[in-house]
């Protein structure tokens, strides 16, 4: 660690010229600078210089305007302006005609970022020419007109965001021509008119944001999307139908009426967030909206919802914000929402009983029954049943949350009458499933980087002196392995937080840019989380010899250990090992489509999952590409691809998953292909017989008494479509996902069912598997 190596703590963008580098070629160069001078030289490019070396020299860039190359071509261009500075007058002569034939001559150019640059005019048609553009920002311009029709040439096109922008007119129907965009983003502009019914076949498309603009009428069908903006326009009255998939839906401030579909909203188990407030919804409000698995965000304020709430409602575990805000219900507020500590819950202006709260006011009940009068919800006192719909709708609300409450645990049945499993395809885009890194420019479908409410610190850079400290200057009693790429070290930073440091010797000719911004993105809460990384320098040439990459240490063993190798009271419970395996399945996902480009063929096994003090499950290890490039650079074979390129990449991470949920079920460590084709057979035997009973002899004995049939049949069901031999017939990490959610609603509601039956004789089974202090 000593001699002439000196760290010297740099951002990334302070990297010199490396030997062997290509220079840009002289005509991208010459059309970069005729760019500046055409904005009339702004600020933000007042680090381009005559001299510069854009691609290589990294002096020259800021976080506001920077160019990626590859070999000697300019990939990326991203200019910046400053948005609290407001838009900096262009020069009178400006021609956005002009500019747009400028940036025609740089025709590798895949991104491209224009924000904040008081860019006026049409968008023009030219943009075709740029033929490999995959991502487009032009937001907080003045770009005005109707989109166009060049957009439909860019076959490359994956995300367009013209946010607050003054574009008009419809949203065209040519849209559909473009096979790969996953991303539309218009938030703020002028567009007006119906949306095209085209929309539904657009089979890529991902996320549809086209919030505060001019926008009427119902929706088409958005079964494929993910994410929903339609907030602050006027559509309606019809609510939209969905995919099971979806993630995000907002649709405050329109003209939606009549009541929200129940049974289609209690299949979303993805959905993250909800907000339908300031419409003109009525109708009983689904209680089961808040026990959905994955919600985290809640809002039906501002509407005429009804429906008696239940002190003993049960909420979803990630459930932080909820507004029931100014609609007409009663009843109690459920004690879900007020015990856990951070959630915010606003409840004010409706008639519920506040149990001593009277931090938010509420009216008397009688309002809430004279408003529901008013609009037709409830019918008047003593009104016959069989005389009128409004009947119906009182029937409705006074069963209210029971009713919708029933929703969520349809599958849960009783052995005396057991119903149809409700219709699932498992591999419902297993052969043309869109490639999930389509979705990466606009993760907020899940928002999985907010990590510091769950005390991940912020991504830095460490100095050499703070990592000698935290490992003991790199002692063997730190050293917690070796391989292929380096060492790894257990540290101990000042502030106390344990961490574990990988040390990579690099390479002279290597670029750092691109792998540490890819790298400063691992950052989820089912990864070991990236925390920073270090450089250190030799003093003689300046040049990288090391990179040290910190990341989380987590302490409590891995996967293998609370599964086949677990001792009594350490083992999961059939419950949490489907929690565990929806977490690891959420790292697979942010690791295909949370981060650009994405990360796959990751040779996940059950030994690299780990688990943290509050068991949540961490993939400990995956596909970096610095890793098999610092492998090449010292003649190892290293791999054939680059991480985001592996043929099939995704669906060998599915095989994968298969193998380790092979283990989940069975709780018998799987170490060869044949355990794994052996126990193939075993699976689909069981899946086909009549009865339970082969299914329950696969599972783990230690849990197996506590499994419902119908959990069990879903988690096999999703492990044999894993392990499929074609990779094509392998499902999407989606649907594994949404399996996954189902056979843990499943599961938990047949738990519940137990526990409320005292004559039910599988009660004392369900209370081992469940309640004994050994599996808690």
């Amino acid at each position: 660690m000593g001699g002439h190596a000196l760290l010297i703590l740099l951002s990334v963008a302070s990297l010199a010229l490396l030997p062997g580098a290509t220079p840009l070629q002289p005509s991208q160069a010459w059309s970069l600078f005729k760019l500046r001078q055409l904005l009339g030289d702004p600020p933000v490019l007042g680090t381009w210089h005559n001299y510069t070396d854009f691609c290589y020299g990294g002096d020259y860039k800021t976080a506001s305007a920077f160019v990626e190359c590859y070999e000697d071509s300019v990939t990326q261009l991203h200019i910046m302006g400053d948005p609290g500075a407001g838009a900096r007058p262009l020069p009178a002569t400006f021609s956005i005609d002009a500019f747009f034939t400028t940036l025609s001559r740089l025709p590798d150019l895949k991104v491209l970022t224009l924000t904040n640059l008081g860019l006026w005019g049409p968008l023009p048609g030219k943009i075709s020419r740029l033929q490999k553009l995959e991502i487009v920002n032009v937001s907080s311009n003045y770009l005005y007109g109707e989109l166009p029709r060049g957009l439909s040439q860019l076959g490359s096109l994956q995300t367009l965001v013209a946010d607050h922008n003054m574009l008009g007119g419809k949203l065209p129907g040519w849209l559909k021509d473009m096979p790969l965009l996953a991303v539309l983003s218009l938030r703020n502009n002028m567009l007006q008119g119906t949306l095209p019914e085209s929309l539904k076949d657009m089979l890529s498309l991902r996320s549809l944001v086209l919030a505060s603009n001019n926008l009427s009428g119902n929706l088409p069908d958005l079964k494929n999307l993910q994410v929903i903006d339609m907030a602050n326009n006027a559509l309606g009255p019809k609510f939209p139908r969905l995919g099971r998939k979806v993630a995000s839906v907002v649709l405050a401030g329109n003209k939606f009426s009549d009541g929200l579909p129940a049974d289609m909203l209690a299949s979303c188990y993805l959905l993250e967030r909800l907000d339908v407030s300031g419409n003109r919804f009525v109708g009983p409000f689904p209680a089961a909206l808040l026990s959905l698995p994955s919600m985290e965000y809640l809002s039906i304020a501002g509407n005429r919802f009804t429906g008696r709430l239940s002190g003993n409602a049960s909420c979803g575990e990630n459930l932080r914000f909820v507004d029931l805000s100014s609609n007409l219900l009663t009843g109690s507020l459920p004690g879900c929402l007020l015990a856990a500590p951070g959630k915010s819950v606003l409840f004010s202006a409706n008639c519920l009983s506040t149990a001593g709260d009277d931090s938010q006011s509420q009216h008397p009940s009688p309002f809430c029954r004279n408003q529901a009068l008013a609009v037709g919800i409830v019918p008047e006192q003593g009104h016959k049943k069989s005389g009128a719909k409004a009947g119906v709708v009182a029937g409705i609300v006074l069963v209210g949350a029971l009713v919708v409450s029933a929703a969520v645990v349809f599958v849960v049945r009783k052995a005396s009458a057991p119903k149809a499993r409700p219709a699932r395809r498992l591999v419902e885009n297993a052969s043309s499933a869109y490639p999930s890194n389509l979705l990466a420019d606009a993760r907020y479908i899940s928002q999985t980087v907010k990590l510091g409410a769950l005390g991940i610190p912020a991504y830095r850079s460490f100095s050499l002196v703070e990592l000698e400290a935290a490992t003991d200057n790199f002692q063997v009693s730190s050293l917690m392995g070796q391989d292929a790429h380096g060492q790894m070290y257990r540290g101990r930073l000042s502030n106390g937080t344990p961490v574990t440091i990988r040390s990579l010797k690099v390479n002279k000719s290597q670029s750092f840019t691109r792998h540490i911004e890819m790298i400063s993105k691992l950052r989820h809460r089912h990864l070991v989380s990236a925390l920073g990384h270090c450089f250190q320098y030799n003093l003689d040439d300046s040049t990288v010899t090391h990179l040290y990459l910190v990341f989380e240490y987590v302490h409590n063993g891995n996967l293998r250990g609370r599964i086949s190798q677990g001792t009594e009271g350490r083992r999961l419970s059939w419950g949490q090992r489907i929690s565990t395996a929806i977490g690891v399945a959420k790292g697979i996902q942010f690791l295909h489509g949370g981060i650009i480009p994405g990360l796959f063929a990751n040779n996940l096994k059950i030994t690299n999952i780990l688990m943290d003090q509050n068991q949540v499950p961490k993939i400990g290890s995956y596909n970096i590409p610095i890793l098999s490039e610092t492998m090449k650079s010292e003649g190892g074979a290293g791999s054939k691809y680059p991480p985001d390129r592996v043929p099939n990449g995704d669906k060998i991470d599915m095989y994968d998953f298969g193998v380790i949920l092979l283990e989940v079920i069975s709780g018998r460590p799987i170490s060869s292909i044949y355990e794994v084709e052996m126990m193939k057979e075993q699976l689909q035997s069981a899946l086909t017989a009549r009865g339970p009973s082969k299914r329950s002899n696969l599972v783990d004995p230690a849990v197996s008494k506590g499994c419902s049939d119908d959990s069990m049949r879903t988690v096999m069901e999703v492990c044999l479509g894993c392990l499929a031999k074609e990779p094509t017939q392998r499902p999407s990490v989606e649907d594994v996902l949404w399996n996954l959610q189902f056979a843990a609603q499943v599961q938990d509601g047949s738990r519940r069912s137990s526990e409320e039956s005292p004559l039910s004789p599988s009660q004392p089974h369900a209370q081992s598997a469940h309640d004994s202090p050994t599996h808690r």
